[in-house]
């Protein structure tokens, strides 16, 4: 009887000591619906209650929900950015030839990695579950999961290697994609080469700065950005994962862009040449008006500008060939060194909090779930790309967007599961063109006709494809080669 009343006293004392540190704090409405709740909910609760970090919501609250007038922007003399374009002469040709080298170099002694960001759901695409396993390949209809993890294979096969892969989740999804990688016998990849570790989770905050109820027991809260994925790698033990593989740089990419060249050795050789800490790939914007951050130099250093935070004369202005100032897309594709990973988190460092004015689900006073018609809580999270002031010798690398970026973002329309499985069969046909195959095409849009599938374990790039194609192949609707 003793060894229970000391159980209930300790957990009375949890509760009690909670309770009282969110009362320090101002937060204590947290706690509106206690009496009504089991005691199991109490104590997951209280556990979640325990891991927020009340000392960092109160800052940010205070410097972007509850100062005076906005901060205003940081002002700063924008150049362009140097970009290495792609390659249309012999002489660039050659240059992407000797970085190639040294990349395939990187590749073959075990030095690369991949970060995978796949914390996502597929619910605004119309998808119940995590968005990797939204089924994409034109013909066999693969998983996101399953395109990605066949070109690490064809990379493992290739280079006689067995690259570790580090795949980020969320608290949402992230029980969901183990059990699929489980199910699936992780595609042929090793279990033991796979490394799954969750985003962190922020709590958001209202007008005033209180936290944002959810459930009667719940705060509200949200991934922390891709900027995230830095201090999640430290705190998962990825990147001492990753140390005692001996891996120095790690190639990120995002799960929806079907077209990733996984550890391109091109890219990886043009960040090794210079000693790079943080390099990017980059894509031409389509006009000056297209809504991606683009990369520029403000007051020298290396950034990504916001599109809307570009005059209108930024972003009509050319350079003497025509092209756009102002015109390098970023496509969140970096190729980064572990090392300059592990000083962004050991606390010497620190990537800045931006601030999202959004609609949040609430639980009012009364018990009452609420669906706001206007944006009423104030999301904070970090970017990945704000990590480029504090890198050494960064690259940006231009890339063919038909060759490498065709995201899934939208249920229909353009970056949608359509536009990617168009871009996939048009990336087929073009290979097939190459190795002097006939491919029927729309004479208006000049767009493959017909569905075709390319696994990246029968050719993972063109010049595979062409090696491995043969006089008797035929270009058809319906054509898989695996």
């Amino acid at each position: 009887m003793k060894e229970v009343e000391t159980v209930v006293s300790q957990k009375k004392l949890d509760y009690a000591e909670v309770l009282e540190r969110y009362r320090s704090y101002e937060q204590q409405h947290v706690f509106r619906f206690w009496n009504m709740l089991s005691s199991h909910q109490q104590q997951s609760f209280l556990q979640q209650l325990n891991s927020i970090d009340l000392d960092l919501i109160k800052d940010l609250s205070e410097r972007f929900v509850l100062a005076s007038s906005s901060i205003p922007e940081e002002d700063g003399m924008l150049s362009p950015a140097e970009v290495i374009a792609v390659p249309r002469n012999e002489q660039q040709r050659k240059s992407a030839a000797e970085a190639a080298a040294l990349g395939e170099e990187a590749l073959r002694a075990g030095r690369i990695g991949g970060i995978l960001v796949a914390g996502g759901q597929g619910t605004r695409l119309g998808f119940d579950g995590p968005k990797g396993k939204l089924p994409i390949t034109p013909v066999k209809k693969k998983s996101l999961f399953q395109l990605h993890a066949e070109k690490i294979l064809a990379l493992n096969r290739r280079f006689k290697i067995a690259l570790p892969w580090y795949i980020m989740t969320s608290e949402t999804n992230d029980a969901e994609t183990r059990a699929f990688f489980d199910e699936n016998q992780y595609f042929g990849l090793a279990k033991s080469d796979i490394f799954f570790f969750q985003q962190s989770m922020i709590p958001a905050v209202d007008d005033k700065g209180k936290l944002i109820l959810s459930e009667p027991d719940r705060v509200f809260t949200n991934p922390n950005g891709h900027g995230g994925t830095l201090n999640a790698l430290r705190d998962s033990g990825a990147l001492a994962n990753m140390e005692n593989r001996g891996i120095q740089d790690v190639f990120y990419f995002q799960v929806d862009n079907v077209l990733s060249r996984i550890s391109d050795p091109i890219f990886i050789g043009y960040h090794t040449q210079v000693n790079s800490d943080m390099s990017c790939k980059a894509v031409a914007k389509k006009n000056p008006h297209e809504k991606v951050g683009v990369f520029g130099k403000l007051d020298g250093k290396l950034t990504v500008v916001e599109y809307s935070d570009l005059s209108e004369a930024q972003m009509q202005a050319t350079n003497d060939d025509g092209s756009l100032m102002y015109g390098a897309g970023s496509i969140a594709t970096h190729v980064i060194k572990r090392e300059f990973i592990e000083d962004l988190t050991g606390g010497t460092l620190s990537l800045p909090y931006h601030v999202a004015h959004k609609k949040i689900a609430y639980i009012a006073a009364s018990g009452e779930k609420i669906e706001p018609e206007e944006p009423n809580g104030y999301k904070f999270e970090t970017f990945i790309f704000d990590a480029l002031q504090f890198a050494a010798n960064p690259v940006v690398m231009e890339v063919e967007r038909n060759e490498e970026f065709s995201p899934v973002k939208n249920p229909n329309g353009d970056a949608s599961s359509e536009t990617a499985i168009r871009d996939l069969c048009n990336l087929y046909g073009r290979w097939f063109e190459t190795a002097g195959i006939p491919v029927p095409r729309d004479p208006r849009t000049h767009t493959v006709l017909g569905d075709v599938e390319i696994s990246p374990l029968f050719a993972l790039d063109e010049s595979e494809f062409v090696e491995k194609s043969d006089t008797g192949l035929k270009f058809r609707d319906g054509l898989y080669l695996g």
